[in-house]
């Protein structure tokens, strides 16, 4: 039965939602159980494209992701996928009607990992992250507004916003992964040779100010997404606090990290938060 198949197409979804990331799996539980697995779909969809093109090195990459994208085409075109990931991405895709623009834009980016290690730019910057989170984060909103276009168009920017934020967040996290292990830099205009706390504090005012932003639309989202969003913002404010804290030579030589017990602090605190109504 096709049903079956889709129940365990979901549970894959979440599966790989919990295991790779303790963060976002956690924030994602805070959202109304109506929204919960099409995100863990979206999750699961984008978590597989980025493994292809940054973990498996003792592969083929590109015939890798060429295969992944062929089969997310059928999957799209088919309402069908052998790809338990990727015949749950698609059920989410046609329920919500996510736009078909947004998950080109997100593999060209994925693609651009096979290939581009140096950003020298503020447009290809921009560009890039653009596909890697911006619409990353507008998937999700189709979802948090259950497909209404009018409640998307007006959160769009916000959402847009807030996927900036998270994703340099990772940069900067990623910092010496990137640059040693996959020889990439991200940040335009800046020698991650000789980071020092003037750049880093140029890239940190630059994510605060999508975390502003951000924050304004957060305020904006149905009740069924508000605290899940706003725990996943909390994580990342919290992860960029311990980054502006790091001295620029540390950060570049190691991988700051959000400990799990400051993870569920952070979760009792939110809810405190938002109980007494200061997030609404």
């Amino acid at each position: 039965m096709k049903q079956l198949f889709d129940i365990v197409s979901r549970e894959c979804s979440q599966k790989v939602t919990t295991t790779y990331s303790t963060s976002f799996s956690m924030s994602t539980k805070m959202l109304a159980p109506s929204i919960r697995q099409d995100i863990y779909n979206i999750y699961g969809f984008v978590r597989f494209a980025d493994e292809i093109v940054d973990s498996f090195h003792n592969y083929d990459k590109e015939t890798l992701f060429n295969r992944f994208e062929a089969d997310l085409k059928h999957a799209l075109e088919e309402k069908i996928s052998l790809n338990p990931i990727l015949n749950s991405f698609q059920e989410t895709v046609h329920k919500y009607t996510i736009d078909r623009t947004s998950i080109d834009a997100f593999m060209n980016s994925m693609r651009l990992d096979l290939s581009k290690s140096i950003y020298k730019t503020e447009e290809e910057y921009n560009n890039y992250i653009y596909g890697s989170a911006d619409v990353v984060g507008l998937m999700c909103l189709k979802v948090f507004v259950k497909g209404d276009f009018e409640k998307y168009d007006e959160l769009r920017e916000y959402a847009m916003a807030l996927g900036s934020a998270f994703q340099k967040v990772n940069f900067l996290r990623d910092l010496k992964e990137d640059f040693e292990g996959l020889s990439r830099t991200y940040f335009p205009n800046t020698n991650l040779e000789a980071l020092d706390e003037i750049s880093k504090q140029e890239i940190i005012s630059d994510i605060e100010a999508d975390f502003k932003k951000g924050y304004e639309g957060i305020l904006m989202l149905p009740a069924e997404a508000k605290f899940g969003v706003f725990m996943a913002y909390r994580y990342y404010r919290r992860l960029l606090k311990k980054l502006q804290n790091t001295p620029a030579l540390e950060i570049k030589n190691t991988r700051i990290r959000v400990p799990n017990y400051e993870k569920f602090g952070l979760l009792t605190r939110s809810y405190v938060k938002y109980q007494l109504k200061l997030v609404r």
